[in-house]
């Protein structure tokens, strides 16, 4: 099929100029400025081979069953949990991600996430823009990041990425997952036995069925009073309820938190926390990643069509 004649169905759009790109090599279906989806849908099913979407939306399975002739999904970011890829292998549909590229911004946060919540980052601007550092002196003391034992749950590409900066920090490394790797860190095939090792949690594994609820109340409580959690995953692995319980009852120092249930609909438990620092799912927002994501959507949508092959694929 030549590319003139390719039709994509757009369910959730990446960069502005990026889909200025696909508009001119490809026949774009916007779905997602459809006021009437099904009818929308009805006029041009058969004729789309290949959809474009967000990790964040993902692909409503019941929307791929309307279309018979899709060939490929190429999606903008790195989790496909809200893609049925077990669905897509079954028909011969293939997924593509868009990995690596995020890595670096997406390690940074989870830093920067770590160190605001030992040090109570958000306290202290409000200490110091409330005037409370005059009229009260100083705010109370804080806990270093040196010395502390980093519990990674997912050693993958962003955790290591994470690990490799937290070393130069004087953390200790631990890590749980599925297999043990290649690296000298401490590594524990229990995830509560990891959380009694470890001063702060990082999670940064997949999330999906799998993974939910992983960091549960017992998690917590074996992370302990002084033990913080940090989650640039998503935010179906931790329990919310029981996270929110551990933050106002002291069964853990703290959390600094990227990704939530429901997004962006986050539990308002959460903003009632004074221990808990708040990032609304961006981390790997910034120019420079969110553009090298969207020019993987195109190269892979470009090499699909030119060879039948994907650069990132997924299945």
């Amino acid at each position: 099929m030549p590319v003139s004649e390719s039709h994509i169905l757009v369910v959730s759009p990446i960069r502005p100029r990026h889909m200025d790109e696909l508009a001119a090599k490809y026949i774009l279906h916007r779905w997602d400025q459809a006021a009437d989806k099904d009818a929308f849908l009805a006029n041009i099913a058969d004729r789309i081979t290949a959809l474009v979407s967000t990790a964040g939306v993902g692909v409503p399975s019941d929307l791929i069953e309307k279309l018979p002739n899709l060939k490929v999904i190429t999606s903008f970011g790195v989790g496909y949990d809200a893609i049925d890829i077990a669905a897509c292998t079954a028909r011969g549909i293939r997924v593509s991600n868009t990995p690596d590229v995020l890595n670096d911004d997406v390690a940074d946060t989870a830093i920067m996430l770590l160190l605001a919540t030992l040090r109570n980052l958000v306290v202290g601007d409000q200490w110091a823009r409330s005037g409370q550092w005059s009229e009260n002196g100083a705010m109370a003391l804080t806990t270093s990041a040196r010395g502390k034992k980093l519990g990674i749950v997912g050693l993958g590409r962003i955790g290591q990425a994470i690990a490799s900066r937290a070393v130069p920090m004087g953390m200790e490394i631990g890590y749980f997952g599925r297999n043990q790797k290649p690296v000298d860190y401490h590594y524990d095939a229990d995830l509560i036995k990891l959380a009694d090792w470890a001063d702060v949690l990082m999670i940064s594994c997949p999330g999906g069925a799998a993974t939910k609820d992983m960091i549960n109340a017992d998690v917590l409580k074996a992370l302990g009073r002084r033990g913080y959690v940090v989650n640039i995953a998503r935010g179906s692995v931790i329990d919310e309820p029981a996270l929110i319980a551990a933050l106002k009852d002291g069964v853990i120092a703290g959390a600094g938190l990227d990704v939530f249930h429901n997004e962006p609909h986050m539990d308002r438990g959460f903003a009632k926390c004074a221990n808990v620092v708040l990032y609304p799912h961006h981390a790997s927002g910034t120019v420079e990643t969110r553009d090298a994501m969207a020019q993987m959507v195109v190269d892979n949508l470009q090499s699909w069509f030119a060879s039948g092959k994907l650069i990132s694929s997924v299945n």
